[in-house]
């Protein structure tokens, strides 16, 4: 134990510990007055995308309850456990079950006290209970024992974790103004594909490109096996955030089960054509798609395989691809739809310089990539000192 520093129970040095409402009331449109739930929150922030709008009376009912203040601090308690942020917006907002308000006495930090429960959030999801869905009850939570240090010390720990996470943040939001950058220059160079003012041929991609969707044999766990023969077998799941490329695969496929599949090739695109319909990727192994995917073959090679990346993932494209998904409660592309979307195909050499130009942008964002896992590394170990 480091001198001048305690060990408390958050009911303790807690004046507020209190989970949102077990019944919501029902949503409307819209107002001033939001209900936000475990989906809302994230570590050091809080969104406000997709939250329930509550009417003035409930929540003022449900205000009650919750009676979130700046300078509380909210902990997601049910489904994912552990992410915690500092409430500070100027906003009217209730909470859902999912996730807890802490109010903290003057003896300890708010943004001390969020990072000390991010920094428990593994060994908070392991005390949570639940069979469909895991959770932490609030006499649980006030018994969870935190370090409590003098507030000049808190202070001082609070001003270099938020340093250095407020690095990866600005990192993260140079990778997002790298992609526009490539964005730009892509339209820049081959204008609107809706007006196409710089007079492009235009063809059907099903006149340039062969497209056939993916199979699954099935029961596809008879198929799935560990053996060094065999195939892989590529899921929405293998296709990394932010990624153009799809290099490897969480499962393999018994040899046999290619016969009741789709077998792509390295370089090959593939679409996905359910749920999260028209994202494209290029392939960068062998092996199987099941018939979430279509894939998407260069035949007639008009395209250098990064043009044709940018323009399938243009919002123009998902546009058409949102125009032409079909489906009741899932959308849903087919290959007869693909192959009847327009493409513009400029000359190869242009579509290549193009890709020259994003070659050295990618290069770029590596850099950044690399340092942002540098300083993330370094948050980890801070956090770990001072907490653990």
């Amino acid at each position: 134990m480091r001198e001048g520093w305690e060990i408390r129970k958050l009911g303790d040095v807690c004046t507020r510990i209190t989970d949102g409402s077990h019944n919501p009331p029902k949503g409307i449109a819209h107002s001033d007055f939001a209900m936000i739930s475990s989906q809302n929150v994230y570590n050091d922030k809080i969104s406000f995308d997709d939250v329930r709008y509550l009417q003035e009376e409930d929540f003022n009912n449900e205000d009650k309850r919750t009676s979130v203040r700046n300078g509380d601090v909210l902990l997601t308690i049910v489904g994912t456990v552990g992410r915690c942020a500092v409430f500070s917006v100027d906003r009217h907002i209730t909470l859902q079950r999912s996730v807890a308000v802490l109010r903290p006495q003057n003896c300890l930090k708010p943004r001390f006290l969020m990072h000390c429960l991010i920094s428990k959030s593994a060994w908070l999801n392991e005390e949570a209970h639940g069979i469909a869905q895991k959770g932490l009850y609030l006499k649980q939570l006030a018994k969870v024992s935190i370090p409590v240090p003098p507030i000049a010390e808190q202070e001082k720990i609070v001003a270099e974790l938020d340093c250095l996470s407020g690095i990866i943040e600005k990192k993260k939001q140079q990778l997002e103004e790298l992609d526009k950058l490539a964005q730009s220059i892509f339209y820049d160079m081959f204008g609107d594909p809706i007006t196409n003012e710089k007079g492009w041929e235009v063809k059907k991609l099903g006149d340039v490109c062969a497209i056939e969707r993916g199979g699954s044999p099935r029961p596809i766990t008879a198929y799935i096996t560990d053996a060094p023969d065999g195939i892989n077998w590529i899921k929405i799941g293998d296709a990394r955030e932010g990624s153009k490329y799809i290099t490897s695969t969480a499962e393999k496929i018994k040899p046999e089960g290619m016969k009741k599949s789709r077998f792509v090739h390295k370089g090959d695109f593939i679409l996905s054509n359910s749920m999260s319909f028209g994202r494209p990727y290029i392939l960068g192994v062998d092996g199987c798609i099941h018939d979430g995917w279509l894939v998407i073959r260069d035949t007639t090679q008009s395209f250098d395989k990064i043009y044709l990346y940018y323009y399938l993932s243009s919002g123009y494209m998902y546009g058409e691809f949102k125009k032409l998904a079909v489906g009741g409660v899932v959308n849903n592309l087919n290959s007869n739809l693909v192959r009847g979307v327009r493409v513009l195909i400029p000359e190869i050499e242009k579509q290549q310089e193009f890709a020259a130009i994003e070659k050295q942008i990618e290069a770029q964002k590596e850099l950044v990539k690399r340092s942002i896992v540098e300083t993330e590394t370094l948050f980890n170990s801070r956090m770990d000192f001072w907490f653990n």
